[in-house]
Order: structure tokens, then C-alpha cells, then sequence
């Protein structure tokens, strides 16, 4: 596995769990792709866990064709960059492959999982906490997650990985799960969003890091909380009409309950930005995979974006 990394491949980090490869076809611009995160980007694993952090009914895939587990009505932002990067196909999920299949890719991505061992406690159950443990041989977490981070990324790069995509944390203090609690249900709960930029200022710092140590390697930053900034500031710049409510979920701003069984959504889903009370519509995470893979604005990716580090 460690020569198959070497190869060019690219890693894309969303700061918490999970894990997918993808095997070029002819036509790809890097012959693998990995990639770790929670629910943003968790094509099925959690579909066969006991866990409320599931979305393997409907409403969700509503554009997709039905639902696959994917925390969306459509694709995810991982779907999107395989397809920018070539790919013919998306990532199947890690429970739907087995034996070498696991090399013509597969996805590792699990909801609710995450960087602090605290993180989805209340949604998923021990074993899937065993099972992530297991997978990305992490042991003990620790209690200061840029360390943790770091040391993950270190682990990957021993196993020969050369690439790295690492993603900051989005505008979380604007979802519409931060607003149903907010005083007016628009206003962006800054204490969040404060504590999410000291983190990504530090993931920036660990990137330059990582470059000087690794000069093998490239590391690059993707800025998910920029980019997810631009869209709700500038809304109508992408089409969007509907920024501090979920296109389905329950309560204020729909925020309180993600979309439940059976729900009727919104009809016109590409004018909002949010598909539930944490999660962005195919619409939204379309625009965030396309200027992560080429960017739009120089704050978008640092030092560069992935179509750049795809050619290295």
C-alpha cells in the first residue's frame, strides 16, 4: 500500500474521520484519491450501524436518485472533485466493497465521527467509535486537536502518501442549527465561528509546517470557511436565495431535527445553501468542491488549489 501512495495520489483531509481511495482511470489526473471526514462527505458506512446519524431514507439523495447515506439531496464535495479530477464514477462506500475492490476505491467517511474522542458521542454507538479506532490505527485521541491532526497527517505521509488537501472547518456558527438558537435566527453565532478561525489559522500554520518538514511532500489548506462565507454574504452572486434556514428539518430555521423519514422538502433546492440543519445542498457543496479544486479568489486554497497539486 505504501508504493501505491507514492504514486501521486492525492489525500483530502476534512478534519475528522473516514477514508476512501479511488483508482484512476485512464483519463484521471492522479491515479488515487483518499479521503477522511464525518458526514459531509459519508457515501453509506453509516447505514448499517446502529446510529441516529444516518440518511439511508428519504428525502435525502432526492436528486441523486434515492438515498444512499449520503447527507444530502445530492452529491457531496468529495462526489464533485473526483469527478473534476477524472474519475469515471464516484467512491463506493467501505461496507459495499471487499478484497482488492478496495483498490479501484472505496470510502471510508463515517457521520458523526470526528478529531476529539467526545465528538458524535451522543449519536453513535461504541462499536462504529471501535471500528474507526481500528481503521485508522489512532489509539488515544488527545485533548488539543491541531496535535492529533498533525500527527494523523504524519501517519499518513509514513504510510506514503505525498499529497495532502487539508480543509478547514466551515462557517458551523451559521448553519441553521447554530441559528435556531440565535436571537433573531439570522444572525451568525460569533462564538463559534471565532472558535473555528482560531482553528483553521492554526491548520494554515500547521500546512507551512508540514511543507518544510516533508519538502517530498506538498500539503496544501483549503479555505471551506472562506468559501462558505462568500456564499451566504454574497448569496444571489451564486443563486442562492435562502441562507439561515435547511431546505428540510424541524423547528426555528429548521435546525433543531435534520429531515426526518418521509419528509416533504423544499421545492426549490438549489436556492438554498443549507439541504438540513448541518448540511449543504448539492448546489452548495458543488461551488465549495469547484473553487477547492480551482480557485476563484487567492484566499480559496493556500499555496494553491488541488487542480495545481494534482499536476505536481
Amino acid at each position: 500500500m505504501e508504493s501505491y501512495l507514492r504514486k501521486c495520489c492525492v489525500v483530502f483531509v476534512l478534519l475528522s474521520f473516514g477514508f476512501s481511495v479511488v483508482k484512476a482511470q485512464a483519463q484521471a489526473q492522479v491515479p488515487c484519491f483518499f479521503v477522511f471526514g464525518d458526514s459531509l462527505v459519508d457515501n453509506g458506512n453509516n447505514n448499517g450501524l446502529v446510529s441516529f446519524a444516518r440518511a439511508n431514507y428519504f428525502p435525502y439523495g432526492i436528486d441523486f436518485g434515492g438515498p444512499t447515506g449520503r447527507f444530502s439531496n445530492g452529491k457531496t464535495t468529495v462526489d464533485e472533485i473526483a469527478e473534476l479530477l477524472g474519475f469515471n464514477g464516484y467512491i463506493p462506500a467501505y461496507n459495499s466493497v471487499s478484497g482488492r475492490q478496495i483498490l479501484s476505491g472505496v470510502n471510508y467517511a463515517s457521520a458523526a465521527a470526528g478529531i476529539r474522542e467526545e465528538t458524535g458521542r451522543q449519536l453513535v454507538n461504541k462499536s462504529q467509535k471501535h471500528f474507526l479506532s481500528t481503521l485508522l490505527y489512532i489509539g488515544k485521541l488527545t485533548s488539543f486537536t491541531i496535535i492529533f491532526l498533525g500527527g494523523f497527517v504524519q501517519a499518513l505521509y509514513n504510510y506514503g502518501a505525498r499529497k495532502f488537501a487539508l480543509s478547514g472547518v466551515g462557517a458551523v456558527g451559521c448553519s441553521p442549527n447554530a441559528l435556531a438558537g440565535s436571537r433573531d435566527g439570522r444572525t451568525c453565532v460569533e462564538r463559534i465561528n471565532s472558535a473555528n478561525q482560531i482553528f483553521n489559522n492554526k491548520l494554515k500554520s500547521l500546512v507551512d509546517q508540514l511543507n518544510n518538514n516533508h519538502p517530498d511532500a506538498k500539503f496544501i489548506y483549503i479555505n471551506a470557511y472562506g468559501i462558505f462565507q462568500d456564499m451566504i454574504t454574497n448569496p444571489a452572486r451564486f443563486g442562492f436565495r435562502v441562507t439561515n434556514a435547511g431546505c428540510c428539518g424541524i423547528g426555528r430555521n429548521a435546525g433543531q431535527i435534520t429531515c426526518l423519514p418521509g419528509q416533504r422538502p423544499c421545492n426549490n433546492r438549489n436556492a438554498y445553501v443549507f439541504w438540513d440543519s448541518f448540511h449543504p445542498t448539492e448546489a452548495a457543496n458543488v461551488i465549495i468542491a469547484r473553487r477547492s479544486y480551482n480557485a476563484q479568489s487567492p484566499s480559496d486554497a493556500y499555496p494553491m488549489d488541488i487542480s495545481r497539486l494534482a499536476q505536481l
